[in-house]
Formats: structure tokens, C-alpha cells, sequence
């Protein structure tokens, strides 16, 4: 029997019996949080605050910001997922509907909400209180562009001055346009307050130390003032668009960023022992709004949520600071609320940075608002809250690069990569990442160097044109050809996880402007509306509009030599043929990983293809074979499968994508080789599916099947509940072969694929694990 000639093989077994017995869950540190963990402490901290709501809606406030608190509360619960029809929210939004303020905080925090709950039904009053603010900033004299805490006339804050702006910037988002003098205004107001060294203080003009919490309103206020300013390189002229004029160079912004990054710490407002989680949500502000993931070398939303569960308390789930302000729970426990929620919310892209400062930011961010705008456009398409971020490719880990499931590059002049940085991408690809790319400016010497950086990442690809059968042209909306001609892409990982555009995409997502009216014409919005449609396209394509919380720590496979094989371990080979052997080259280690992770049992990854024809295969109890073509086994290469399978060993295989051309291939072989058995349907009520041999129970699992796309319809996939199909043929009452017809490879690549006729992800590795641990035990 094969059991005989496994390395350590009845010890493997003894191992598999010692460590299934060991639980599924182990411990989490504060190092390797998880989106579970973060949204129970949100939880808690919602159900604190819904229990201090009063009787009419309210929550005990200051007398002189008359439902401020109250809005402060109503805007945390809607962040963190409590709906406008909740009671909670319910009854605080009729309690705000009937307050009018005179005071800024309480006016700004009040227009906050209703943006955020019921914008169609509450316009009205959004209007009011955006008009109220709008005649309440000071126009003159040092504090001209800021706000006090009541109407024009009072002493000029920091802290009013922001979330007079927050509140004018929601209701522009919602289509409540604001005059653009008064972005201009604040835009001046906040250069000119500003410390040399990047930071500001709360009072300008005043000899006042500099805070962690002042410079986080002064850095996000400056990224909203510039946006609605619109000083990018993009403008409209008629029908034509001009992508590529000058760009004011500006570098307070950098010097806020550089100031709050040397400062950063989640213990303390620097500058100030108050207010540490008025500073974090600040934090979570400019991350979110800069697109930054890190503050300097800080993972700011990781080390901030760290320090919040640490501080959230045991019993009653609240949060308590220093200093007046903050000692009251309710205004602490709303700041850690935000923090926590809008700081969780899913990245889409990242824009790659490749070069140093020597070559400005137009070498690889030509149009910085343009990703912004594409998100934007994604929001309220998927009515969902997202991100973007940037990522710096030329210090970034594989694990770090793959916080995004989209990276684009765009650039005009060189673009050169090292080795590392090369390796790194091509892993990133393989891991489940997809690449878009543009040419800003249809620059000449991007469009040379990215191509060859392809052939580099790629040898054994090319770029190819995309035709109007690919799914980027009809994903999510129709894209008229005539207005973006030329799309190439590479196909790696068992779809297109490259696209080229080597026009100017990002240009025309800029000019998008869903916040304010314009006055381009029917061509350029016509341009334009097509380039957000594409854009649109390929986000629905790359990540099948499913996206990972950010604090979800992606599972890098990286492919190893051969090793010399530790007794007890398990070894699976993979077995080689010509119907696209590898064409998912991590989906068995992936599962292996995932067999480590939960069953704790010792595994070797290997990167390699066997022979099935190797006399080596028979040392292995399970190989593995998976597909997407047609193949044909030699007949010494159908006795030596013969022999291993009759031996004791078991071939798992799943046609990748679902292919009919694998499946039929493969069922062909296995008849060929055992002319008078066949693969029948194991049947639901298989041990194999229960949690038996310790894996788990798998009585209903999600497949994906992609629907036929109707005239004009976006593309997309049933999702359905069943139970796994797989086939198996039988040796002397053994299972000897067992087969999905469904793919389980591409799932466990974690590459999306609208096309692909797969189990979900999570399911597909439940199924896999099961398989192999049935297969050691039977």
C-alpha cells in the first residue's frame, strides 16, 4: 500500500489525529487585529450611547451648542451602520429637524447629519444651515476664511473653522452649491495660519502651541478647499480637453503631512495631554482624505484602533479621555465610533508612487484628484462607502501592496522598477492583485517603459487588445469605443489582471465634478461621463464589487524550492499536463496555508510540477491537478496515475473557471484509465461534508454563477446556496479520485472573476480542507 512509502507516513497520521483535536480559533494579539474584533467594539460602543439617548431623541448637551451633542451621536451611529429608520437615529433626527442654532459647532455637526441620513428629505434645512455658515465666516483681518463659534464678529478657531468646512463640504456632496469664494477664502485662511514647520495651533495669530489635533484640521482642510478650487492640470475648452497644463506646486500640504507623520503617536494629542480622540478622529480624516494608509512609517487606522480597543471600557463598552471635554463618554465614545468606522471602510485603488521627489509629483500623479473622483463615482453606484490610498512601490512589502486590490500607475516621462520591485508586482498579480495603468498626457516615455516593464513582470505574456467581448467594455455600464479606442491587458491568474490605457483616464475622471453644476459641453461630458464608465468597468472586474475591511491581513503564498521533506509533514504535489497545469500557480499553496492556519497541521509548499509519470509520486498520499483546456495523458503516463491511484494515493482536481474543455478532458482520462468505473456525484450526505474528520460542515456553501448579460445591464453573477458538487471514483470501496467540476482554483487565489462559475472564496477553502483531511483519514 502506499501508506508504506510515505515519508513519515504513519506518522503524518498520528500527527493529523494529535492536532485536529486542537481548537480553530487561537488568541488575537493587538498586532494582528480583525475586522471582527473592530466591528464588535463598534458595536459596544453603539449600544452605549443608544442607551443614554433620552426619552425625546436627545443626548444631554452643552446649553450653549443646543443639539450638538446630540448631532455628534446621531452622525457616530450613522457611520456605524445604524440606518435613518433605526429608532435610535429615528427619534435624534426628528429631535434636530426642530433645533436652530446660532452656534457653529452645533450648526455644522447638525448639516453633517442630515447629509448623512436623509439628504432628499431634509434639503431644505441643509440649505438653511450651509447659508447660515456661509454668512457666518469672517471675511477680514487675521481670522478672514475661518469661523468662531457663533456669526461673524467673535475670535477666529482652528477647531470651528474645520467643521464649519466639513459641514459646507457634506452639503456640497449632496448638491448644495457653495459659492467658490468661499473655498477660496478658507483656502487663504489656512495657508496663512500656518507654522513654518507644517503644523498649526488653535487661535491664529496668538503665540499658541502647536497640536496634533489643530494640524489634522488644518491638513484636511486644506485637501477640501483645494479640491473644490480645482487647480489640477485638466480643464475644458469647448469640445476639447486639456489635459496636461502647468500645475501650482504647493507644499503646505507636505509640510502638514511631514509634521503630523514625525509626530505620530495614538498615546497623546502631541502638543496637548487633552484630546487624544478628537486627535485620532482627526487622523482618520486626513488618512481617508490624503489617501494615506501610513502617517510617516505609522499604519495609522491599525495603531489607533489598537490603542481604542485598549481603551474602550470592559464592562459598558465606552470611552472616556482627559480634560473636560472628553471625560464626558458620550463625546469620547462618539470620536472612537468614528474613528473606527470610517476609518474601516473598504480601499478600492492605489495609486502606485515610483519616484522620488527629484521628479516632482507629475512624474507619477499627474492628476491627483482624478482617483478621488473615480471612487466617488463608485460610491454612489455601489452605495457604499470606500477609499483610496497611495502606496510607495519603491519601500512597499508584497503584504502591504496587496492592502489594495487595484494598483494603478500612471505617469508620462520614465517609469523604471527594480528586480525587487518587479518580483514584488509580479507576486502582488499572482496573489490576486490587478494592475491598471495610463499614459497621463499620452506620454511617449511611460508608454515605452511600461511596456517593457510588462515583458519583464510577464515573459510568458503579452498585451494584447481587448475587443468589445471583453468585459471591460459592458461590466457595469456600456462604453462607447468612440470616445476610448484602445485598452490592452494581460491575462495572468485566471482572468485579464492587467489593463494598459495609454491615454490620459485619470485627466477626464479629474474634470468630474458630481458636487457643482458645469458648463462643458455635450462632447467633453460625453468624454468625460465615458472614461468614468470604464473606469467604473474595470473596478467591477477586478475585484467582482467584492472587497475586503481593511484591517483583513491578505495570505501571501510565495512560492519555494524543493525542500527536503520533515518527517510527519504533508507534501502534495501538483500534478503536470498540458491543459493549463498552473494556470492558478497559487491556489494549492494558498489552501495548504489555510489547512496550517486552521488544523495546525505541518505542510510543505512546492512551486514545481511533477510528473505523473515519477515513481516519486507514490511517496505522496494526495496529489492535486487542476485545469482550464483540453489535455491527453500518454499511455505510460495513464499506467503510472494507474498504478499511484491503485497504490493507495488520491488525485483532488477542479477545473478552473469551471471549464467544460478541462472537465471533459479529465473525465476522458480517468475513463481511459479505469475503463469500467466512473465518476458518479458523491452524494450530500457524505462524511466528507460533515465536520467528521474535524474540518467543517459544509450542508450549504455559496457558488457563483454568472448570469447572461442582458442589452445595457451590467454584468453579474447569482449567487446561489447548495451543497458542493463533487465526483469521485471509487477503488475497492476508496475514494480514490475526487473532482469539481466548479472552480475552487481561482477562489483560492483570491482572484475575483465575474466570469469564472466558482464556490465563494471562503467556501472553496472549506471544501479544499475537507477534501485533504477525509483523504488522510479514510
Amino acid at each position: 500500500m502506499i501508506t508504506n512509502r510515505i515519508t513519515g507516513g504513519a506518522c503524518l497520521r498520528q500527527l493529523v489525529s494529535i492536532v485536529l483535536v486542537l481548537s480553530f480559533t487561537t488568541k488575537i494579539t493587538a498586532a494582528d487585529l480583525s475586522s471582527t474584533e473592530v466591528r464588535a467594539s463598534i458595536k459596544r460602543g453603539v449600544d452605549f450611547l443608544i442607551s443614554k439617548q433620552r426619552v425625546d431623541g436627545s443626548w444631554s448637551g452643552h446649553p450653549g451648542q443646543p443639539g450638538g451633542l446630540t448631532a455628534l451621536c446621531t452622525l457616530a451611529l450613522l457611520n456605524a451602520g445604524e440606518g435613518p429608520a433605526s429608532p435610535a437615529v429615528s427619534k435624534a433626527l426628528k429631535y434636530l429637524r426642530g433645533i436652530e442654532s446660532d452656534a457653529v459647532y452645533a450648526v455644522a455637526m447638525q448639516t453633517m447629519v442630515f447629509c448623512a441620513a436623509d439628504p432628499a428629505r431634509d434639503r431644505l434645512l441643509i440649505r438653511r444651515n450651509a447659508q447660515w455658515l456661509v454668512n457666518s465666516q469672517e471675511l477680514t483681518g487675521v481670522g478672514g476664511g475661518g469661523w468662531g463659534y457663533g456669526k461673524r464678529g467673535g475670535r477666529v478657531d482652528n477647531s470651528n473653522s474645520q467643521f464649519a468646512m466639513l459641514a459646507l463640504h457634506e452639503a456640497e456632496r449632496i448638491g448644495v452649491e457653495i459659492d467658490k469664494q468661499v473655498w477660496e477664502r478658507c483656502l487663504k485662511y489656512w495657508q496663512s495660519t500656518q507654522h513654518a514647520n507644517g503644523s498649526w495651533s488653535y487661535v491664529p495669530g496668538e503665540v499658541d502651541q502647536p497640536t496634533g489635533s489643530m494640524t489634522c484640521a488644518g491638513a484636511a482642510s486644506l485637501i477640501i478647499a483645494t479640491g473644490k478650487i480645482h487647480r489640477g492640470a485638466a480643464r475644458v475648452q469647448g469640445d476639447d480637453i486639456i489635459c496636461c497644463g502647468a500645475i501650482s506646486e504647493d507644499d503646505h500640504l507636505a509640510r502638514a503631512l511631514t509634521w503630523l507623520g514625525n509626530k505620530f503617536t495614538v498615546e497623546r494629542n502631541p502638543g496637548r495631554p487633552e484630546f487624544l480622540l478628537y486627535y485620532l478622529y482627526g487622523i482618520e480624516r486626513v488618512g481617508r482624505l490624503s489617501s494615506k494608509r501610513y502617517l510617516g512609517k505609522h499604519d495609522w487606522y491599525r495603531e489607533g484602533t489598537a490603542q481604542l480597543l485598549r481603551l474602550q471600557n470592559s464592562l459598558s463598552g465606552f470611552w472616556r479621555g482627559r480634560g473636560v471635554i472628553e471625560s464626558n463618554p458620550l463625546v469620547a465614545t462618539s470620536f472612537a465610533v468614528l474613528f473606527l468606522s470610517k476609518g474601516l471602510r473598504p480601499t478600492v485603488f492605489a495609486k502606485a508612487k515610483y519616484t522620488g521627489e527629484e521628479l516632482g509629483s507629475q512624474s507619477w500623479d499627474h492628476h491627483p484628484e482624478g482617483l478621488h473622483r473615480m471612487t466617488q463615482r463608485l460610491e454612489k453606484r455601489w452605495k457604499r462607502d470606500l477609499t483610496w490610498q497611495t502606496v510607495d512601490i519603491r519601500s512597499a512589502s508584497v503584504n502591504q501592496l496587496l492592502q489594495a486590490p487595484i494598483i494603478m500607475f500612471s505617469g508620462r516621462e520614465s517609469l523604471v522598477l527594480t528586480d525587487e520591485q518587479v518580483q514584488n508586482m509580479r507576486t502582488y498579480v499572482d496573489q490576486g492583485g490587478f494592475i491598471l495603468a495610463e499614459a497621463a498626457c499620452e506620454g511617449a516615455g511611460f508608454d515605452r517603459d511600461f511596456r517593457k516593464l510588462m515583458e519583464r513582470m510577464f515573459p510568458e505574456s503579452r498585451l494584447r487588445l481587448l475587443g468589445p467581448d471583453h468585459p471591460i467594455w459592458f461590466a457595469e455600464q456600456q462604453v462607447d469605443p468612440d470616445h476610448i479606442k484602445h485598452v490592452y491587458g494581460i491575462d495572468a491568474c485566471c482572468r485579464t489582471s492587467v489593463v494598459y490605457v495609454p491615454s490620459d483616464l485619470s485627466c477626464l475622471w479629474q474634470l468630474a465634478r458630481d458636487d457643482r453644476p458645469t458648463d462643458y459641453s455635450p462632447a467633453a461630458k460625453a468624454k468625460i461621463e465615458n472614461a468614468l464608465r470604464l473606469g467604473t468597468n474595470i473596478a467591477a472586474y477586478a475585484t467582482n464589487r467584492e472587497l475586503k475591511d481593511k484591517l483583513d491581513r491578505p495570505h501571501v503564498t510565495l512560492s519555494r524550492k524543493a525542500e527536503e521533506l520533515r518527517r510527519g509533514t504533508l507534501y502534495v504535489p501538483k500534478i503536470n499536463h498540458a491543459g493549463g497545469a498552473d494556470d492558478a500557480p497559487n491556489a494549492l499553496g494558498n489552501l495548504l496555508q489555510v489547512l496550517r492556519k486552521e488544523v495546525q497541521l505541518r505542510v510543505e509548499q512546492e512551486s514545481e510540477l511533477a510528473s505523473v509519470a515519477d515513481s516519486a509520486l507514490l511517496d505522496h498520499p494526495i496529489s492535486f491537478m487542476h485545469g482550464r483546456r483540453s489535455f491527453r495523458f500518454s499511455p505510460r503516463q495513464r499506467r503510472s496515475l494507474k498504478k499511484y491511484l491503485e497504490s493507495g494515493g488520491l488525485l483532488f482536481a477542479d477545473s478552473i473557471c469551471a471549464s467544460d474543455e478541462f472537465s471533459s478532458s479529465f473525465r476522458s482520462e480517468i475513463s481511459a484509465i479505469f475503463p469500467e468505473a466512473t465518476l458518479t456525484r458523491i452524494p450530500v450526505g457524505h462524511p466528507m461534508f460533515t465536520s467528521k474528520f474535524k474540518g467543517f460542515n459544509l450542508a450549504s456553501v455559496t457558488l457563483r454563477d454568472p448570469r447572461s448579460r442582458k442589452t445595457e445591464g451590467p454584468l453579474t453573477a447569482q449567487l446561489t446556496k447548495t451543497t458542493p458538487l463533487l465526483e469521485g471514483l471509487e477503488i475497492d470501496g476508496r475514494l480514490a479520485v475526487i473532482f469539481s467540476p466548479y472552480d475552487l482554483s481561482c477562489a483560492l487565489e483570491n482572484t475575483a472573476s465575474l466570469q469564472c462559475k466558482s464556490y465563494a472564496r471562503g467556501d472553496a477553502a472549506k471544501i479544499g480542507v475537507n477534501v485533504i483531511l477525509f483523504a488522510l483519514q479514510q
